[in-house]
């Protein structure tokens, strides 16, 4: 590889084309205009139906020189490798991400996907934490 190129290379490319492929039949079956609860019950369902290990509303602590000052709570942390949040809406919004970056960034964590069960369609992203590229082990 020469010098000035970057190798771009998708994270846990298997794990997340499973857990989309679980969105998507999440929202095939069920269609727009429901609680994000009951997709979340839905999502569960079909991880534990593909035999992927997952926790639900993961407490992440946010530390302030070895003190706890906040609270975050994760909905998904699957194969304690991809954070997943689900949300209700037709757009991704600015804070909805940074949410995300953030849980990526607290919980040491490389990958995120974000769904949004719209009155349309199924949307994701995926985000990625670049802090985990450039940290150090100090």
């Amino acid at each position: 590889m020469s010098k000035g190129m970057v190798k771009r290379e998708l994270i846990y490319p298997e794990l997340s084309y499973q857990i989309v492929g679980i969105l998507f039949e999440v929202y095939n079956q069920l269609g727009p205009g429901h609680h994000e609860k009951y997709y979340q019950r839905a999502i569960a369902t079909e991880l534990k139906r593909c035999n992927l290990s997952f926790k639900e509303q993961v407490f992440i602590p946010l530390y302030f020189k070895k003190k706890i000052i906040g609270r975050q709570y994760l909905d998904f942390l699957i194969e304690d490798k991809v954070i997943l949040e689900i949300k209700k809406g037709d757009r991704f919004s600015k804070r909805n991400i940074e949410q995300i970056s953030e849980y990526l960034k607290v919980a040491g964590l490389k990958l995120g996907i974000l769904a949004n069960f719209g009155s349309k369609e199924l949307k994701f992203k995926r985000i990625i934490n670049l802090h985990s590229y450039i940290r150090t082990d100090s």
